[in-house]
């Protein structure tokens, strides 16, 4: 059985999730924060999205293992693991925004296979299996490709936010910052399907979490782009992690992170 023989069963998943997180989007539902001294907020939606994902998993396929946001790991030593976060971006979710997605991730014996982004507000889902990457969506269905970019000063360049960062850490993405054609904030999920699709060029994030990154993973590369912690290392365990459409702005973008 190979990656491309779960694309079916992803839909699934992305359309029980979508189903269930909808009718609290844009609602007046309760937040809770899960991080002592800060604000990680954790939503009902959150919460009952994954286990929707969850029991449909272990209802088809026993054997396989998962690990989500919400309700921690459960058999990760198995062949296949499913990788999910039910709402990465739950602050633009809290806050309206549509900068959100579910993401749904699979791994095989610990290498992402298959990916998915899915917003169910707009109604897009993006997807790959590092060979190709697709978007479905509103205006039709595509193969998603990144834009090459050859220099870091004409580059676009996507960070969910610096104040996530340590001070050590915020000091290095500003010497990329300062380089760059234009920095944004925020996005999460959303900027990466955005540098898949060649809209933008260049992420840098810190801090990040397997689930924030698995799935997401198999898409850049099917469309063509780079993910790499800032060490040049395979991504998927999260930490500090550079994306970028074109192998050289990711190599320039590493230069100044790690110089000193």
């Amino acid at each position: 059985m190979t990656a491309i023989d779960f694309t079916s069963f992803v839909d699934r998943l992305a359309a029980v999730s979508g189903e269930t997180i909808m009718p609290f989007f844009r609602s007046a539902l309760t937040v809770e924060n899960k991080k002592a001294g800060g604000f990680d907020p954790v939503t009902a939606a959150d919460r009952a999205a994954e286990e929707a994902m969850r029991q449909l998993i272990r209802k088809t396929f026993p054997e396989h293992g998962i690990l989500g946001e919400e309700y921690g790991s459960q058999d990760t030593d198995a062949e296949y693991v499913w990788v999910l976060d039910p709402i990465d971006g739950t602050k633009s979710f809290i806050s309206g925004m549509v900068a959100w997605g579910t993401l749904i991730g699979l791994m095989r014996f610990g290498e992402p296979v298959y990916g998915m982004m899915h917003q169910p507000f707009t109604r897009e889902l993006f997807s790959g299996d590092s060979g190709a990457a697709l978007y479905r969506g509103p205006t039709g269905n595509r193969d998603l490709r990144v834009r090459a970019c050859d220099a870091l000063s004409d580059a676009l360049l996507f960070t969910t936010s610096p104040l996530l960062m340590n001070e050590a850490d915020r000091a290095r993405f500003r010497n990329v910052e300062n380089k760059a054609k234009l920095s944004r904030y925020g996005g999460d999920c959303y900027a990466y399907c955005m540098l898949a699709a060649g809209q933008i060029d260049l992420i840098v994030e810190t801090e990040l979490k397997p689930y924030d990154i698995v799935a997401l993973i198999p898409i850049i590369h099917g469309a063509g782009g780079i993910i790499t912690t800032w060490e040049g290392a395979p991504a998927q365990g999260g930490g500090r992690v550079v994306v970028a459409g074109d192998k050289r702005v990711h190599q320039q973008a590493l230069d100044l992170l790690n110089r000193g």
